[in-house]
C-alpha cells in the first residue's frame, strides 16, 4: 500500500511529523520555564495565553502526559515513515542509514533548537502552545488520565505526591536578588528603596536612634526665655520634656500645643498640662516593627531604653523614612558632612559619624554588625584609644588616626 503513495507526499508528511515533534519539544521546555509570578500578573490582567497557561501548570504532570503522548506519537510515526522511504529508495541497507539521518535531525532541528529557544524566550511559544493544549487535553483526557495514574503510582513509591505543586514564596534575599538585578526596568533611586524596605528587618532602632548625649529636649525647670531659644532653633515638632536630666523625662510637647498659651510666660505647671505621655521602646526593636508601632499607636518619636531602663537615645518616624528613603533636611546647617575629600583621594572623617551613614555616602564597605560609630569600631579593635599617628586597617581601608582626647577618638584619615 506504501507503493501506490508518491515519495514527495511521503516526505511531506515526514516533513509535518518534525515540526509537530520541534512544537511538542519546545512548547515543553517553554512552559516549564515561564516564571510563575510574570505568568500570575499576566492571568489576572486577563491574557487568554497566560489563564490559560496558568490553568495547565496548576497540574504539571497532566500537561507533560499530553506533551509526550504527542511528542511520542509523532517521533514513533516519523520513525516508521522514514523505514518506509528509506526502504522505497535503497532496500532494506538503506534502512539503517536512514534511521541515523533521522536521528541527527530530529537532535537537531525537533530537540534542541526548539528547546533552545523555548528556553530563551518562554512566552513567545509558552501562550500560544496554551491555548492549542487546553481544548486537546480535553479531548485526550481518558488516555492521559491513565497514563498520569500509573506515572504517579511510580512516584508515589518514592514519597512524591504529583497533586503538590504551591506556588513556593520568595525568601527575602531571593527578593533582594531579584531586585537587584532588575536592571533598567527599575530606577535606581526606586530600586535602592525597595533594597532598604527589604532590609528594615536587620536594622535596629539603635543604628538610627539620636543618641543620648545628643538629644535635644527641653528642661521643665528652665526659664521661659531658655525653654523660648530652644523652640525656636528645634527642627522638629515634638521634644522630650525632661526634670533636671534627659533620664528624667516627663513627656514629650508637641509645639502645637503651645498656641494654646498666651505667650511663653509661663510656669512649669502650665507647660506640664501640654505635655504627652513619653512612648518607650527597647533598644535593639527592628526598624520593621518599629514603623507598624508608629502606626499603630499614632506615635512619631520614642525613647529608647535599655534592659534597666535607662535611656539609650531617641528615635523618629522621620528617622526609619530616611532609611527608606535617604537623608533629607529643611535646615542647611544639616547638611555639613562629616568627611572632608583631601586631594591626595584621602578622606578626613569626624570619628563621631555612624558607620552605615558613612558607606552609604561614601560608598564604603565597613563592617556594621558592631560598633555603630567609627569611634567605637576603632576602640573596639585596638582595646584602647589610641594616640595620634597610630595606623591601622580595617577591611580593606587604612585609617591613620588624626586627632583624640582622654575619652574618644575624634577624627581620623581614611584612605579608600
Amino acid at each position: 500500500m506504501g507503493d501506490d503513495v508518491p515519495l514527495s507526499a511521503l516526505f511531506g508528511v515526514l516533513i509535518l511529523l518534525l515540526v509537530l515533534s520541534a512544537f511538542f519539544s519546545g512548547s515543553e521546555t517553554a512552559l516549564m520555564s515561564l516564571n510563575r509570578y510574570q505568568l500570575r500578573h499576566k492571568a489576572r490582567e486577563g491574557h487568554r495565553g497566560a489563564r490559560l497557561a496558568e490553568k495547565l501548570l496548576e497540574r504539571p504532570d497532566r500537561l507533560i502526559g499530553l506533551i509526550l503522548l504527542g511528542n511520542n506519537l509523532v517521533n514513533f510515526s516519523a520513525a516508521s515513515l522514514v523505514a518506509l522511504i528509506s526502504l522505497r529508495i535503497g532496500g532494506q541497507p538503506a534502512v539503517a542509514i536512514g534511521t541515523l539521518i533521522l536521528t541527527l535531525v530530529v537532535l537537531i532541528f525537533s530537540e534542541a533548537a526548539p528547546k533552545t529557544l523555548a528556553a530563551l524566550h518562554p512566552e513567545r511559544l509558552a501562550y500560544p502552545a496554551s491555548v492549542i493544549y487546553y481544548p486537546l487535553l480535553k479531548i485526550t483526557y481518558p488516555i492521559v488520565w491513565l497514563v498520569n495514574m500509573m506515572s504517579n503510582a511510580v512516584l508515589y513509591l518514592f514519597g512524591v505526591r504529583a497533586s503538590d505543586n504551591e506556588l513556593q514564596s520568595l525568601t527575602r534575599e531571593e527578593l533582594r536578588t531579584i531586585v537587584f538585578e532588575a536592571g533598567s526596568r527599575i530606577s535606581t533611586r526606586y530600586r535602592q528603596m525597595l533594597l532598604s524596605i527589604l532590609d528594615l528587618e536587620r536594622v535596629s532602632v539603635d543604628d538610627v536612634m539620636t543618641p543620648h548625649n545628643e538629644i535635644i529636649g527641653i528642661d521643665i525647670n528652665s526659664s521661659p526665655e531658655e525653654i523660648e531659644a530652644i523652640i525656636a532653633n528645634s527642627e522638629h515638632t515634638r521634644l522630650p520634656v525632661y526634670r533636671d536630666a534627659i533620664d528624667n523625662v516627663v513627656g514629650v510637647l508637641h509645639l502645637r500645643h503651645l498656641a494654646n498659651l498666651a505667650s511663653f510666660d509661663f510656669q512649669a505647671d502650665d507647660l506640664a498640662r501640654l505635655l504627652l505621655e513619653p512612648y518607650y521602646v527597647p533598644e535593639g526593636t527592628p526598624l520593621s516593627t518599629q514603623l507598624v508601632q508608629f502606626q499603630r499607636r499614632r506615635e512619631r518619636i520614642a525613647l529608647i531604653v535599655d534592659e534597666y531602663g535607662d535611656i539609650q537615645g531617641i528615635v523618629t518616624l522621620e528617622d526609619i523614612l530616611e532609611e527608606i528613603v535617604g537623608e533629607f533636611t529643611t535646615d542647611p546647617a544639616d547638611e555639613i558632612d562629616d568627611v572632608q575629600q583631601e586631594e591626595s583621594g584621602s578622606c578626613i572623617v569626624d570619628a563621631s559619624a555612624y558607620i552605615r551613614e558613612l558607606n552609604r555616602s561614601q560608598g564604603w564597605d565597613l563592617p556594621t554588625d558592631g560598633p555603630k560609630t567609627l569611634n567605637g569600631l576603632i576602640v573596639e579593635m585596638l582595646e584602647t584609644i589610641p594616640e595620634p599617628g597610630v595606623c591601622l586597617k580595617i577591611g580593606d581601608y587604612p585609617i591613620e588616626i588624626i586627632a583624640t582626647d582622654d575619652k574618644r577618638i575624634r577624627t581620623v584619615r581614611i584612605t579608600p
